[in-house]
């Protein structure tokens, strides 16, 4: 498993705009990655809302926040425009960036296979990893207050 300290794994995908999103975009500036299984269902929606409503105290300390699922483009723009969401959702279609994150189940309800597992990242403007979270419950959510501290926290 990734580990703080840890170099992140780079990654480019598409976003729900169908614009190419890097890691490397975000050089200089602290990235909350967020993993989530599907668009649409009910913990999902929770989580990325809540980061939505919080959006103002990651911004003042200069974090973007990206949310990252193996749905498509459109689906993830469908999601993304319904719950009014203020950040980019990422399109890990083909399963690249999650298995590079070890966040991805093998199987998953209803016998899908390869979908995204819930996690967080935080990652420092120099690319390492400073939080990481990986649940093995899609029922659970991260850690809130860890991903903040881990903000926060001075490198």
């Amino acid at each position: 498993m990734l580990q703080v300290g840890d170099k992140a794994p780079a990654f480019t995908l598409f976003s729900s705009d169908k614009k190419e999103v890097k890691l490397e975009d975000f050089q200089g500036q602290n990235v909350v990655l967020l993993f989530f299984p599907l668009a649409f269902t009910s913990v999902c929606t929770a989580e990325l809302c809540a980061m939505r409503d919080d959006i103002a105290y990651y911004q003042g300390l200069n974090a973007q926040i990206l949310g990252i699922s193996v749905d498509s483009v459109y689906t993830l723009a469908k999601f993304k425009d319904e719950q009014h969401l203020n950040f980019p959702l990422l399109s890990d279609f083909n399963k690249a960036v999650s298995t590079a994150y070890e966040a991805l189940y093998p199987v998953f309800g209803f016998g899908m296979q390869g979908v995204s597992k819930r996690a967080a990242f935080v990652i420092d403007g120099e690319g390492v990893i400073r939080y990481a979270e990986v649940l093995e419950n899609a029922g659970e959510l991260p850690n809130f207050a860890n991903v903040k501290a881990a903000i926060a926290a001075p490198n």
